[in-house]
C-alpha cells in the first residue's frame, strides 16, 4: 500500500474517533472530549491533504468519508445500542465494497 492509502487509512479512523467524539463532546461542551475531537479532526484534515497530493480528489473524498460512516455506524452499532437492522447492515456492507472497488481501481 502506498504513502498515500496509508495517510488515507488513518485521516479516515480519526474521523471515525471525531464523528463519534462529537457525541460524547455534547456539543463541545465538555473539554477533554472536545478537545479529543478537535485534535482528531485537525490530524485527519491534514492526513487527508497529504494523501490528496497523489490521489484523485474524488477517490480520496469518497474513501475518507466513506471509512467515516462506516466506522461511526459500527460504533452506533456495536457500542451506542443503534439500529441493527439487515438493510442498514447490507448498506454499510455496499458502502465497504464502493471503497473496495475505489481501491482497486487507484492507479496510485
Amino acid at each position: 500500500m502506498s504513502r498515500a492509502w496509508t495517510y488515507l487509512l488513518i485521516a479516515g479512523l480519526l474521523e471515525v474517533v471525531w464523528s463519534v467524539g462529537l457525541k460524547y463532546s455534547q456539543g463541545l461542551t465538555r473539554p477533554v472530549s472536545s478537545v479529543i475531537t478537535i485534535v482528531a479532526a485537525l490530524a485527519s484534515f491534514y492526513l487527508l491533504g497529504l494523501a490528496m497530493r497523489d490521489l484523485p480528489v474524488g477517490t480520496a473524498y469518497a474513501v475518507w468519508t466513506g471509512i467515516g460512516a462506516v466506522g461511526a455506524a459500527a460504533i452506533g452499532i456495536l457500542f451506542l445500542h443503534e439500529s441493527r437492522e439487515v438493510w442498514r447492515l447490507v448498506s454499510l456492507v455496499l458502502i465497504l465494497a464502493g471503497l473496495v472497488g475505489l481501491k482497486v481501481t487507484s492507479r496510485a
